[in-house]
Order: C-alpha cells, then structure tokens, then sequence
C-alpha cells in the first residue's frame, strides 16, 4: 500500500483478540522487481508509485515461482520506462546470425557444466549422497560432453548431444539413488518424474524472472525451438537443472519426501548456490558481449 508517501508492505494480526498491524517500508528507488505472492494484495496508489520509480510488477506462487504460465502470471510494466536498452541490443546484435545464434548455445551448455563442477565439488550434502565431481562415471560424462559441444555443427546436433548427457545424468542419479528401471516420463505419478516436472517449472520461474528484469523477450532462443513463444526460457534454466533439480529430485524420491518438501529443499538450493545470480551474470555476459561486438 501506498502511505505518506512511501510503499509499505502491511500485515494485519490478530493478538489477544485485537488487530494489530506491522509495516514493512519498501525502498522503490532501489527495487527492480517485485513478485506477489498467492494471497497478497496491492492498491492503485501502490502501483502509481511503483511504475514511477520504473519497478517491475509481477504475480508468482508462493516462494516467488513459478513464473512462467502466461494464464496465471500478469506483469505489469510501467509505460514510462526508461530501463536500460543495453541486453536486449546486445542480444539481437546476433541473434539474427544462425552461426552466432550457435556459438552461444554452446557457451550456455560449457557455462552449464562449469556450474555443474563447481556446485557438485562444493556441496557436502550432495557429495554425501554420492553426487561427487570426482566420480568417474561424472567426470566421464561431463568430459566427454564438454568435448562434443564443440564438435556441433548445428542446434539439432547440439540438441542431441546434450539429450544424451541428460539421459546419463539420469542413469546416474537412479543408480546413486537405488532406484530400479527408470524412465523419464512426463506424465508418470512416480515421485522421482514428479519432483523432476515440479523442481523444472521452478528453475523455469528464475529463467522468466531473469529475461523479464532484463527485458529480453522469451521468444528469441538460441537453442531450443524458435517457434515456440518461451524458449529462451528453457535454454537459460537449463543452466541449472541438472546441477540443483536432478540430483535432489531422485534424493527426496528415495527419501519419500513430500512436494512441499521437495520445493522447499529446491528454493534453499538456488539460494545457497546463488542460482538466479548465475542466471543473470550468464544473459548479462553475453549480451554485453553482442553490444561491444
């Protein structure tokens, strides 16, 4: 709500059968995006305020993801904005160029498997449950398609060398996990497929989050299908998928953890490993690259 000038976060409880309220000042002229929770409402003046001082406004489930169906997630963008142009140049400085398109596809995929490396050798959790770098059957798999993505001359090819790298990371994690005859499947009930659908739509979410605050616009892929409206959003979780959600899906599968669990286990990952950060640095990099080029 708007309140003497400012925007404030208010919450109304109840104590010894009195209502009492909390404000939360929110500083706007340091805020680039908000995303509203289920059950949060917010006031025109809120707005007005908000859009003047050239914030994001956006509607999330609840831990702010998902954000990626367009029938449940609303962003309102100020219509005076004056938010920097510089990613989006930079980004269709190439895009246009099929042989740059494909360079940054394979930077996105070694930039993927550098996060891989550097998370999988750190986290001691992970390692515990025998998710180590230093793995053979790990470090053979990620060599070796670290070796091919240069070798790609094409996305299709790309595409599929990458499809088989997922393929064995699955075969490694149901193996680490104890868990017999796997198959990836999207409509299967069992709870390893259904962390792994719930724990994509989240990374989908901070893929969304990034190219809107950056003001990139979902359609321009570089890897995934152009035809599709949203496909850059996939090419840039995929940065970190394999690394936080395919682990921790198998691992609270034989854990029989709950999907509120699981969620939960996911969004402290992201934020123990500065997941939306890497994200961001990532798309900023690159389009940096393509305005100086």
């Amino acid at each position: 709500m708007q309140k003497s000038g400012r925007v404030l976060y208010l919450v109304a409880e109840q104590q010894d059968g009195q209502a009492e309220k909390q404000y939360w000042n929110i500083p706007i002229a340091n805020t680039t995006v908000i995303l509203l929770g289920t059950g949060t409402s917010i006031t025109q003046a809120a707005v007005r305020m908000l859009a003047s001082a050239g914030v994001l406004i956006g509607f999330s489930g609840s831990g702010a993801t998902p954000l990626l169906v367009a029938t449940e997630i609303e962003w309102l963008t100020p219509q005076s904005e004056y938010r920097p142009t510089e990613y989006i140049q930079g980004w269709m400085s190439f895009w246009f160029d099929a042989d740059k398109r494909l360079t940054v596809a394979k930077e996105f995929q070694q930039k993927r498997i550098q996060f891989l490396q550097k998370v999988w050798s750190s986290d001691r959790d992970l390692k515990q449950e025998g998710f180590d770098i230093q793995e053979s059957d790990i470090e053979s798999a990620l060599n070796n398609f670290s070796n091919q993505i240069e070798l790609c001359e094409s996305v299709t090819k790309l595409l599929l060398v990458e499809a088989h790298l997922t393929k064995r990371l699955y075969r490694i994690a149901a193996s680490r996990t104890k868990q017999q005859d796997f198959t990836r499947n999207y409509e299967s009930v069992d709870d390893a497929n259904s962390f792994l659908n719930h724990g994509n739509y989240l990374a989908y979410g901070l893929a969304a989050t990034t190219l809107w605050v950056l003001g990139i616009p979902h359609g321009f892929a570089v890897m995934h299908g152009k035809t599709r409206r949203g496909a850059l959003v996939f090419d840039v979780a995929d940065l970190i998928k394999d690394t936080l959600i395919l682990p921790w899906a198998f691992i609270c599968a034989k854990e029989r953890a709950t999907e509120q669990e699981f969620r939960q286990q996911c969004l402290q990952n992201f934020t123990k490993h500065k997941a939306l950060d890497f994200m961001f640095n990532t798309v900023k990099e690159i389009s940096l690259r393509g305005t100086e080029q």
